[in-house]
C-alpha cells in the first residue's frame, strides 16, 4: 500500500514539474527546477536558465561547462563556427576568441534543446554581460547559421562584420563550415570506395 502511495506521489510530482515548466518562460538561475530525462539520471537542460563554470573550449562553437559538478557540453545557438578538425582556415581562431570570451567563467547558460549528439544548444551571457554567440558573429569568428536559426539580430551581425572585414571576412571567399564539413565528408567517401576497390 506504501510503495503504491509513493508511485502516485512520484507521478503526481513529475506531471507538476513538467505541466509548470510549459508555460514559455525562461527559468531564472536561482529557481531552476532540475527534472530527469525519462529513462535516465542525467539532468534535463532543455529551456532551462543556470549558472556553470567553463572548464573546456572544445572549437568556436562548442564547450564544456561543470555543473553541479557534472561536465555538460553546450554547443552555441545560432552561429557555426570554422572546423578546427580539417584545418579549416580560422577553425583556431575561433576557438582562441570563445576562449578569450568566456573560459575559466562563471556564465549564465540559456539552454534551449539538445542536438542529437546530446550537447545542449544554448546562448551565453559572459561575466561581462555579453552574448557570446552574438560576440562570435561581431569578431568575425562564426556564420550566423540560418539552417537553424532565424533570429534577424545574428544575420544584421553578420551582414556588419562582413562589410568591416573582420575575422575571417578578411578572405574574400571564406568557405561556410558546413560547405567544408560536407565536401570533407565527400573526400573521405570517395578515399574509402578507392580503398575498397584496390583491395
Amino acid at each position: 500500500m506504501r510503495h503504491t502511495f509513493l508511485k502516485t506521489l512520484f507521478s503526481a510530482i513529475i506531471i507538476l514539474t513538467f505541466s509548470c515548466s510549459q508555460s514559455g518562460k525562461p527559468k531564472s538561475a536561482t529557481k531552476i527546477e532540475d527534472r530527469l530525462l525519462p529513462g535516465a539520471s542525467a539532468i534535463n537542460l532543455k529551456n532551462q536558465t543556470f549558472v556553470a563554470k567553463v572548464i573546456r573550449i572544445i572549437d568556436g562553437d562548442t564547450m564544456e561547462v561543470l555543473y553541479q559538478n557534472t561536465p555538460k557540453k553546450i554547443r552555441l545557438a545560432h552561429i557555426d563556427c570554422p572546423e578546427k578538425r580539417g584545418s579549416q582556415p580560422f577553425g583556431n581562431n575561433a576557438k582562441e576568441a570563445l576562449s578569450d570570451l568566456c573560459f575559466g567563467q562563471e556564465v549564465t547558460v540559456y539552454g534551449e534543446k539538445y542536438d542529437r549528439y546530446r550537447r545542449l544548444i544554448a546562448v551565453i551571457v559572459n561575466d561581462k554581460e555579453q552574448v557570446v554567440n552574438q560576440e562570435m558573429i561581431k569578431q568575425g569568428m562564426a556564420w550566423h547559421f540560418k539552417k537553424y536559426s532565424t533570429d534577424p539580430v545574428y544575420a544584421q551581425l553578420e551582414i556588419e562584420a562582413r562589410e568591416n572585414k573582420v575575422g575571417l571576412w578578411q578572405d574574400p571567399n571564406p568557405t561556410p563550415p558546413w560547405e567544408w564539413r560536407n565536401h570533407k565528408k565527400i573526400k573521405l567517401q570517395v578515399s574509402n570506395s578507392i580503398s575498397i576497390t584496390h583491395n
